[in-house]
């Protein structure tokens, strides 16, 4: 772990000091509280991108009439700003103490399908300062409950640990260097923003992450200092494994050199399916655990049916195993499932981080 000084000192002995105190609460899904809105292209496009308006912000570049944007949920960070603020805020008001940056995709990689990737930086510091500016507002309504911004590093779209193509396996769409240039860009835009905290999150290729992490330093280092690196990945289906074929515990050590805050799940499964995991990984690991599941596993229209109370049952029962530090909802959460599980694990103590004995030289 880099030996710089902390960006912000302060932000992270709160942080710290909330993690001893109390198991705490990560918002829920971005992507379902945007569906709600049924936005369509013109709605993403905004009256930035509006057809016809092309080139006509601070770097000169929109996107072509010839590409569509929508379901580009990222891009909403610049084009429908009081939407994104709108869910954050419905987030820390069910009771989040920390909210995710809307910057799943906003790496050059994932961009690249809607020939955007000149926005990346810019993605980066919005998202990251809408969420700052949430949590501010948050802070000074609710005095001595501190709030937290995650910037979100998503997997990409890519995978290098895997061929796309079934008769050709060992090729590769993606390489390392690339996905570490991509990742070091966006960390260091997050953290211009505002971030508290970076997560490399939804991680089914464990050399993805690797390069995350990897990158994550350099930007460290370019800005000479750093933030608290959380990680979190998923398990894909119920082999119990990555999809790039690791357990829960391969994944943890794999990774654990980075020494994050935290290591989690999320994502792919719900809370039910995560149990299992969700042990195997506390019994393991020598930082904080998270978990953010999907409410439940997606039904044949691809929506989720898990109800608010349900989901918060099953986390309780985490909570009070003493397996988590920090909860959430991912795919198919909204703020009635994050105010659930909040009330859920209230009061329940945060899982003890072991003692660890060093050996003799």
């Amino acid at each position: 772990m880099s030996a710089l000084p902390w960006t912000n000192p302060a932000r992270v002995a709160a942080l710290e000091a909330a993690l001893a105190e109390r198991i705490l609460v990560i918002d829920g899904a971005m992507g379902t509280m945007l569906q709600g809105y049924k936005l369509d292209e013109d709605g993403y496009r905004g009256e930035r991108f509006a057809r016809g308006h092309e080139g006509t912000h601070a770097h000169g570049h929109g996107p072509s009439c010839d590409h569509d944007v929508k379901g580009n949920n990222d891009l909403l960070t610049l084009t429908q700003p009081e939407i994104i603020r709108a869910v954050h805020t419905a987030y820390l008001d069910a009771g989040a103490d920390l909210v995710e940056t809307n910057t799943f995709n906003s790496t050059t990689i994932s961009q690249a399908d809607y020939h955007l990737e000149h926005l990346v930086p810019e993605l980066n510091r919005e998202g990251a300062r809408l969420a700052r500016e949430c949590c501010d507002a948050a802070e000074a309504g609710t005095p001595g409950k501190p709030r937290f911004v995650i910037g979100v590093l998503g997997p990409t779209s890519r995978t290098a640990s895997i061929s796309p193509d079934v008769n050709n396996p060992g090729f590769r769409n993606v390489d390392f260097d690339t996905l570490a240039a991509a990742y070091a860009q966006a960390a260091h835009a997050l953290m211009q923003g505002g971030a508290d905290t970076l997560m490399v999150e939804t991680v089914f290729d464990t050399l993805n992450a690797k390069a995350a992490l990897f990158a994550i330093e350099q930007a460290f280092d370019t800005l000479g200092a750093r933030v608290p690196v959380m990680i979190s990945g998923t398990i894909t289906d119920l082999s119990g494994r990555t999809l790039s074929g690791q357990t829960t515990e391969a994944f943890y050590y794999s990774l654990r050199h980075a020494r994050p805050l935290s290591v989690g799940l999320n994502c792919a499964l719900g809370a039910t399916e995560l149990r299992t995991h969700v042990d195997a990984l506390a019994r393991v690991a020598e930082c904080h655990v998270s978990t953010h599941p999907n409410a439940g596993l997606p039904n044949a229209f691809g929506e989720y049916d898990e109800t608010p109370e349900h989901m918060a049952t099953i986390i309780a029962e985490f909570a009070r195993s003493g397996w988590v530090n920090l909860v959430g909802g991912c795919c198919g959460t909204t703020p009635a499932h994050i105010a659930a599980i909040a009330a859920a694990v209230r009061g329940v103590a945060p899982r003890r981080l072991p003692k660890l004995v060093e050996s003799a030289a």
